[in-house]
C-alpha cells in the first residue's frame, strides 16, 4: 500500500511538472520574424512611372471635346506624327476618344523587355473606358526619362446603363487596368555594394532596440562582426565584393530570425469614419470620467391663418416651431486598465459612441491617464 502511494505521488509530481512546462511554453510565445519582414536593402525599391495618352474605340462614352479641348489637340498632334494633317480650325466632335493618365510601378532589377501591369484613368469627362484601346504611351520617371511604353486593350471591372433619364452603375468605369500592358525600355541603374562592398539595411520602422537585436543576430549568424548600427534605422553590412557571393550574403541576411521590440503604445483615430484602433501596449491609469450627450430636437408644424369673412386679407401659412433640449444624465465613472482587455471594458462601460470616444481619449491623454500616443488619420 505504501509503495502504491509513493508511486501515485511520483506520478502526481511528474504530471504537475509536465503541466508547468506546457504553461511556460504557452506563456512565452516566440515572436521572431525574418529580417526581410522588418527591413529592406537601400536602393532595392519600386519606382513610380506616369504618362499621358489616349484611349480610342469607345462606344460613344468618350470625352466631350468642346469641354475638353486638350483631347482633340492631343489627337491632332498624334495624327500629324503619323502623316495625317488636320486643317487648322477644324472642330473635332469625337465621342470615342478619351484622354487618360497611365501609371505603373517599375520593380527593382527590371530589365528591358519585361512586362508591367498598368492602371489607366480618365482625366476629362469620359463616362466609361470599357472596350477602349490605349495607344502607345511613354511612361516617365521622376527624372523625366522614359522607362517603359504602354499600349493595349482596357480591362474595366465596372458596368452601367441608362435610359429615359434613369441610370445605374456598378463600380468605377472611368478607370481600368491592362495586365502586362507596358514594356520596359530602360533599367534603373543600381550599384549594390559599390561603396567598398558596404550595403545598407534600412528598418521599416525606426527603433534602437530592434536595431541592436538585429545587429546581434546577424553577427551571430555569420560568426563575425559584419553588421554595424549607424542609427535607429540604418545598419551597415560589410558584404563581399564578388557579385554572386554578395547575392548569397544578402539572401542569408534576409532570413536571419530577429525578435523585434514591442511597438510603443498608440491609439489611432480616423476622424472621417469614427474608427478607433489601439494596440496591446495601451494602458489606463486610474481616472474618473463623466460623459453625457446633449440632444436638441426641433419640430416644426405649419398652421393656416384665415382672414375674417368680410375682410380683405389673405390666407397665410404660419410655422410653429417646438424646440426641446434634452441632456442625458452623466455620473462619474472610474476607468482603469492594465492591459488591452481592461481598457476596452473600461471604455465600453462609459456607453459612448465612437465619435464621443475620440474626445474622451483625448481628454484622458491630456490628464495623463491614457498611456499612449494619439494619432489622427
Amino acid at each position: 500500500m505504501a509503495i502504491q502511494w509513493k508511486a501515485y505521488q511520483r506520478l502526481k509530481v511528474a504530471a504537475r511538472f509536465a503541466i508547468l512546462i506546457t504553461l511556460c511554453l504557452v506563456i512565452l510565445p516566440a515572436h521572431a520574424e525574418r529580417v526581410r519582414e522588418l527591413a529592406g536593402f537601400a536602393g532595392v525599391r519600386d519606382n513610380q512611372l506616369v504618362g499621358y495618352g489616349l484611349v480610342v474605340g469607345l462606344d460613344g462614352s468618350g470625352d466631350q471635346t468642346t469641354q475638353a479641348p486638350f483631347t482633340s489637340q492631343s489627337l491632332t498632334n498624334m495624327l500629324s506624327q503619323l502623316g495625317v494633317t488636320v486643317p487648322p480650325g477644324t472642330n473635332l466632335q469625337l465621342r470615342n476618344v478619351a484622354a487618360v493618365m497611365v501609371t505603373a510601378d517599375l520593380p527593382p532589377f527590371s530589365r528591358p523587355g519585361q512586362r508591367l501591369d498598368i492602371v489607366v484613368s480618365s482625366i476629362a469627362n469620359a463616362s466609361s473606358l470599357r472596350g477602349g484601346t490605349l495607344l502607345m504611351t511613354p511612361l516617365k520617371g521622376a527624372d523625366g526619362d522614359t522607362y517603359a511604353i504602354a499600349q493595349g486593350n482596357m480591362l474595366v471591372g465596372g458596368a452601367g446603363a441608362q435610359a429615359g433619364g434613369s441610370s445605374v452603375q456598378i463600380n468605377q468605369q472611368a478607370s481600368g487596368r491592362i495586365p502586362n500592358g507596358a514594356l520596359v525600355e530602360r533599367e534603373v541603374p543600381l550599384n549594390l555594394g559599390g561603396n567598398g562592398g558596404v550595403i545598407e539595411l534600412q528598418l521599416n520602422d525606426a527603433d534602437f532596440g530592434t536595431v541592436q537585436r538585429m545587429v546581434t543576430a546577424i553577427n551571430s549568424e555569420f560568426g563575425q562582426s559584419v553588421a554595424y548600427a549607424r542609427n535607429g534605422r540604418v545598419i551597415a553590412l560589410d558584404g563581399p565584393m564578388d557579385t554572386n557571393e554578395r547575392v548569397n550574403f544578402m539572401a542569408r541576411v534576409e532570413n536571419v530570425q530577429v525578435t523585434p521590440m514591442e511597438a510603443p503604445a498608440k491609439v489611432v483615430l480616423n476622424a472621417r469614419t469614427g474608427s478607433v484602433v489601439m494596440n496591446s501596449a495601451v494602458t489606463l491609469r486610474r481616472a474618473a470620467v463623466a460623459h453625457g450627450n446633449l440632444s436638441i430636437m426641433i419640430d416644426t408644424q405649419f398652421g393656416v391663418s384665415q382672414p375674417n369673412p368680410l375682410g380683405q386679407g389673405e390666407t397665410v401659412v404660419v410655422p410653429d416651431a417646438d424646440i426641446d433640449i434634452e441632456q442625458q444624465e452623466a455620473y462619474l465613472q472610474i476607468v482603469e486598465g492594465a492591459d488591452l482587455a481592461d481598457v476596452v471594458n473600461a471604455l465600453n462601460a462609459l456607453g459612448a459612441t465612437p465619435q464621443d470616444l475620440m474626445s474622451i481619449l483625448e481628454a484622458l491623454r491630456a490628464s495623463g491617464s491614457l498611456r499612449a500616443e494619439l494619432e489622427i488619420i
